[in-house]
């Protein structure tokens, strides 16, 4: 899957790698597979290492192209997503709303971002799975825990589709006001070099993954 991007200046204004981070089982590859795809996949596969998918929008007049890491949430993985959180310019964060523990668990992940990822890294919430029953985790507190860390929050259904694009599009706006404020350079000039979307060895090693719901 691993797929180089040639540096030309009418494929895209700005070049954004965003990481999709939460526990096992919450929905992220589907997340990411309905925002790309427009797909969704039934059976449950857990991730494995980690994947990415591309998807280019245009934001504001710009075309932004943007490479989603997948990542594992199991704790077997962590030594290798941890590596892939510097140099990230934006990192969602996915619970599922039929699941306290991992909701809890945000706290952790939130750490797991301040002691790898970049200082002003763009963050972002989502309440995955709200077509399901059983909610265990209201709106309401997750609307109170994003407020509680400074972030945007949405609920989403990688189901049937509801917020999800949504989601990706405010965490392309801030990303780019972000690099915009930092004054970064243009990612699509070839004075930066060619972008290598390639997972490292131990990924490699590792068996691609299906979705999960």
């Amino acid at each position: 899957m691993a797929t180089s991007i040639a540096n030309k200046k009418d494929n895209f204004d700005w070049l954004i790698k965003i990481l999709l981070i939460g526990d096992s089982g919450v929905g992220k590859t589907n997340v990411l597979l309905r925002f790309c795809e427009n797909n969704f996949q039934q059976t449950y596969l857990s991730t494995i290492g980690i994947d990415f998918k591309i998807k280019s929008i245009d934001v504001e007049g710009k075309k932004i192209k943007m490479q989603i890491w997948d990542t594992a949430g199991q704790e077997r993985f962590k030594t290798i997503t941890q590596t892939y959180y510097k140099g990230a310019m934006g990192i969602i964060l996915v619970y599922s709303i039929d699941d306290k523990d991992s909701f809890t668990n945000i706290s952790s992940w939130m750490n797991q971002i301040k002691q790898h990822a970049s200082e002003n890294v763009c963050k972002l919430l989502i309440g995955n799975k709200i077509d399901v029953p059983n909610r265990q985790v209201s709106k309401e507190e997750g609307e109170a825990l994003a407020k509680q860390y400074g972030v945007p929050f949405f609920e989403t259904s990688a189901k049937d589709g509801t917020q999800v694009a949504e989601a990706f599009i405010a965490m392309a706006r801030a990303v780019k006001a972000n690099l915009q404020n930092e004054k970064s350079p243009n990612p699509s000039n070839p004075q930066n070099g060619p972008q290598q979307l390639k997972p490292n060895n131990g990924a490699d090693e590792e068996k691609k993954k299906t979705g999960c719901c």
